[in-house]
């Protein structure tokens, strides 16, 4: 199969697509549907549980079967989406993700509702690979920085808003209208995709690599189960352990297939590239120390200082509202200009390295230290995050801009899963190292219902908050030394093609 000439050169455009902001304005739409779609459900638990009858295992499989099937997805998608045509993906994204939420909303039982959010998973693996790959094919490279940053702040704003839209249409509606809200969204994208976005494909026409999708869509998908699975299971235990080990070993076998396939879905070459190795060391790390933490912070509002579960989502958005103003201002792709892609990334993950540790040094007790770090954060954010997502971009040829999505999306699956295994260790072995006489130190609410008196219950928390200090710290010492080491491996890729092609 070749693409058509001007498929091609949808491919390699020289000063970006005529309606480039508009289709920008389209593609960022749909994605924030799909990324309110991963945190909306979670206000709605109580009412699931008393509407439709539904266990504690059904209510987290209501959550996780999206979650789960979109990461499993999401690189079998990027691929898709390079063979088939990036503008056909978004659509069938969308399809998917409307009749999805359609079913999810008029859902009468829990196998019903679970069944619906796999569906929509599968929507939303189509459009998050589809939308960053569309982005890279309509913007050129004076504007794409800009555009990822916009791009990018989509994700921010999702994060901030699905509690607060859940929570408000909770209020008013029952709920499957969070749900039904998606159709309309889902129309008006359809066609606005169909009348504004290109079509593009790769040109070279390589025949699937149908093994390695199924072999990276079952590592991915039991990896991310594993990682979802462990703080209620432990990670110690043998369905975590069973499920990460498969995941590993079906990885494993995915890395070699591609390495001797004829035509790969994911060139390992790819890391051969320091530019592209680099990027890729300090976006798992972004997000390690991004959702490591505000797994943390949650906790500490709701169990050290006491906050209701809606006023700690409250307080935890300055970060996501911050990297939302940043972006919006094209701070990143103005620095990226100027300074240069490393430099950028090592300020941006230098500032979330230092809003971490101001969580850790000043918010133990008091609301307006850890003010200060969400806003240090979400700086290093909005200035790292658009930049690395660029440089994996660029070091991907255009025409596998679907794979290079799907490492993206990848690799934000992986750290966050990460921090929140890590940090969340680090937490619970500190804790429990600090109330070694208490029974079910592994848990707060659990060593505070066994205190005896009010002295040791303020003895158990204050054990509580140094465990999140430290956890806070170990992450921020995480997240300094990537931001270093992709530096110096973008800085040395950049010197090494200067030298190979001297201007």
């Amino acid at each position: 199969m070749t693409a058509t000439a001007a498929e091609q050169n949808d491919l390699t455009p020289r000063s970006g697509h005529a309606r480039r902001w508009v289709i920008l304005g389209v593609i960022c739409l749909a994605q924030l549907t799909v990324l309110l779609d991963n945190t909306v459900l979670n206000v709605a638990i109580p009412s699931l549980t008393a509407d439709l009858h539904a266990s504690t295992a059904d209510v987290q499989w209501m959550i996780n079967a999206y979650a789960l099937v979109q990461s499993g997805l999401v690189l079998t998608a990027g691929s898709a989406a390079d063979r088939y045509g990036r503008k056909r993906m978004l659509v069938a994204g969308l399809a998917l993700f409307g009749v999805g939420s359609l079913a999810a909303g008029l859902a009468q039982s829990s196998g019903q509702l679970i069944a619906a959010r796999a569906g929509m998973g599968v929507g939303g693996a189509l459009l998050m690979t589809t939308t960053l790959a569309v982005v890279v094919q309509i913007f050129d490279d004076t504007e794409r920085v800009k555009a990822i940053g916009i791009w990018s702040t989509v994700s921010s704003l999702g994060f901030a808003a699905g509690p607060l839209i859940g929570g408000a249409m909770l209020d008013h509606f029952w709920w499957g209208a969070i749900f039904l809200i998606n159709i309309p969204v889902a129309v008006i994208g359809l066609v606005a995709v169909v009348r504004l976005v290109p079509e593009s494909r790769n040109p070279h026409g390589d025949r699937p690599d149908l093994v390695g999708a199924l072999l990276s869509t079952l590592g991915m998908a039991s990896v991310v189960y594993a990682i979802i699975s462990g703080p209620e299971h432990g990670w110690g235990s043998g369905p975590v352990l069973l499920t990460a080990f498969a995941g590993v070993a079906v990885l494993t076998g995915f890395v070699l297939w591609e390495l001797h396939v004829p035509y790969p879905m994911l060139d390992m070459r790819f890391f051969r590239d320091q530019r592209f190795t680099g990027a890729v060391a300090g976006a798992i790390l972004v997000a390690f120390g991004m959702t490591g933490s505000l797994f943390l912070l949650t906790q500490h509002l709701q169990f050290v200082l006491g906050y209701e579960p809606l006023e700690a989502g409250l307080r935890t958005a300055p970060l996501a509202l911050t990297v939302v103003a940043l972006n919006l201002t094209g701070l990143g792709a103005l620095l990226v200009g100027k300074l240069g892609t490393p430099a950028v990334i090592a300020a941006g993950m230098g500032l979330l390295a230092a809003g971490l540790g101001a969580i850790a040094l000043l918010g133990g007790r008091d609301y307006g230290g850890m003010l200060l770090g969400l806003l240090v954060m979400g700086a290093g954010v909005a200035l790292a995050m658009p930049a690395m997502a660029n440089a994996i971009m660029s070091a991907i040829p255009p025409e596998k801009a679907g794979v290079g999505a799907g490492v993206n999306g990848t690799l934000a699956e992986f750290g966050n899963g990460l921090g929140v295994a890590v940090l969340g260790a680090v937490l619970n072995s500190r804790f429990a190292a600090l109330v070694p006489g208490v029974a079910g130190a592994a848990s707060l609410p659990a060593a505070l219902a066994a205190a005896d008196g009010a002295a040791d219950r303020e003895r158990i928390t204050d054990a509580f908050a140094s465990g999140l200090e430290t956890s806070q710290l170990v992450g921020a010492a995480a997240v300094l030394a990537g931001g270093l080491l992709a530096a110096v491996l973008l800085r040395r890729a950049e010197r090494t093609e200067a030298a190979e092609y001297p201007r």
